[in-house]
C-alpha cells in the first residue's frame, strides 16, 4: 500500500501570535488572518512485507531505519523529531518507510513545519485505519509540535494547512471557528510579493519572550496584543469588501505594534530589505511568523510586483518564492 499526502504552507498577513494559547482568551473578539500558498508539505507512505521503520526527509537529507518493536523509542528521537513522535503517537502495526518533504524553505516563517505535521498525520491515520476524524488532526498537530518546540505553539498555521483558502482564525474560549474569506485569489497573487531573507528565524525564542512578557502582565504588550487583534478584524473586513488601499493601510498602520513585540522580529538586514522593497513599489510589509529572520510578504502597489522582486532579487543570498494561491488544504489519496 502506498499512501500519499500533502498540504499547504500559509503567509499570515495579521493577528499573529494571538493564536497562541491562552494569550487570545484575555482579548475577547481574538482573531487572525492568513491564506494558504502552494509551497506544500508532503508525506509518502509505502508500507512493507517485513517489521523495518524507515524515516526520510528529502529536503533536509537525512534518514534513518528503526524497528516496530522500538516504536516506544521515537518518543525521545531527535533525528526527524517531529515526524518520529508522530509515528510514536499513532503506534503502527506494519513496517513502512515515510518519506517527507517540504517545499517551504527551512525557517521561513511560512508554517512549513505545522503543514508537514498535517500532511504527516494525513497520512499516518490512513496507514492505521482512519483512526480519527479529520477534525482531531489540528489538536494533535498542535500538541506534539509543542513537545517537540517546547514552547506553545499557536494554532493558525494547521488550520491553513487542513483547509488551504484564506482565512479568518476566530480565538474564542469555546474553541477556535474557521471562517473561509471569499477573496479574490488572483489580486493576492498579482499584489503580494514574498521574500525569503536568507536568515535563520527564531520562532520558537521570540513566541516565547512574547508569551512569557504579556503572561507576566506587562500593560505595554498587553495593549499591542489588543491593537493586534483590531488590526486582524480591520484586515477582515478589508479583503471581504475586497479594499486593497484598506489592506495595505492596515498592514502599515501594524508594522511598528508587531516589531516592537520582541528584540528580535526584526533584524538590520530585514529592515534594509523592507527600506528597499518600499522604495520600489511596496505600499506595506508584514514579517511572516514569528520573525527574527525567515521571510517578509510585501503588498505591492498595483503592477509593481515583478519590480520589488527585481531589486529585493539581487540582495545578497535573498530569494524571491515562486507562489500560487492554494485553494485546497490537506489531501490524501491511497493506491
Amino acid at each position: 500500500m502506498i499512501i500519499e499526502s500533502t498540504a499547504p504552507s500559509r503567509v499570515d498577513i495579521a493577528g499573529g501570535t494571538i493564536d497562541i494559547w491562552p494569550l487570545y482568551l484575555f482579548h475577547p473578539r481574538a482573531a487572525t488572518v492568513n491564506f494558504a500558498v502552494s509551497l506544500r508539505a508532503s508525506c509518502r507512505v509505502e508500507t512493507l512485507s517485513d517489521d523495518r521503520v524507515i524515516l526520510e526527509s528529502r529536503d533536509r537529507n537525512v534518514s534513518f531505519e528503526t524497528s516496530l518493536e522500538r516504536i516506544a523509542d521515537l518518543a525521545r528521537e531527535e533525528r526527524l523529531e517531529l515526524i518520529s513522535k508522530l509515528v510514536h503517537f499513532f503506534q503502527p502495526t506494519v513496517g513502512f518507510r515515510l518519506v517527507a518533504e517540504s517545499q517551504a524553505p527551512a525557517g521561513a516563517g511560512l508554517g512549513g513545519s505545522s503543514a508537514l505535521a498535517i500532511a504527516c498525520i494525513g497520512a499516518l491515520n490512513r496507514l492505521v485505519g482512519d483512526r480519527y476524524e479529520p477534525r482531531k488532526f489540528i489538536t494533535i498537530a498542535a500538541n506534539v509540535e509543542t513537545a517537540v518546540i517546547r514552547v506553545p505553539a499557536g494554532f493558525q498555521d494547521y488550520y491553513a494547512a487542513q483547509y488551504g483558502g484564506a482565512n479568518c482564525l476566530h480565538l474564542r474560549a469555546d474553541g477556535i471557528e474557521r471562517e473561509e474569506l471569499r477573496v479574490d485569489a488572483g489580486e493576492f497573487e498579482r499584489r503580494i510579493a514574498v521574500c525569503y531573507t536568507g536568515e535563520p528565524r527564531l520562532s520558537g525564542i521570540n513566541n516565547w519572550e512574547m508569551f512569557k512578557t504579556h503572561i507576566d502582565g506587562d500593560p505595554e504588550i498587553f495593549q499591542r496584543f489588543e491593537r493586534i487583534r483590531d488590526s486582524a478584524l480591520r484586515m477582515r473586513a478589508a479583503l471581504l469588501s475586497n479594499d486593497w488601499r484598506e489592506v495595505a493601510a492596515t498592514m502599515r498602520d501594524a508594522y511598528p505594534d508587531r516589531k516592537q513585540l520582541a528584540p528580535n522580529i526584526t533584524t538590520p538586514r530585514m529592515d534594509a530589505l523592507v527600506e528597499k522593497a518600499l522604495a520600489n513599489g511596496a505600499e506595506a510589509a508584514k514579517v511572516c511568523g514569528a520573525g527574527g529572520g525567515g521571510c517578509i510578504a510585501f503588498l505591492c502597489e498595483e503592477g509593481r510586483r515583478a519590480d520589488v522582486e527585481r531589486a529585493l532579487g539581487g540582495e545578497e543570498d535573498v530569494r524571491m518564492l515562486d507562489w500560487h494561491f492554494a485553494r485546497e488544504g490537506l489531501t490524501v489519496r491511497e493506491m
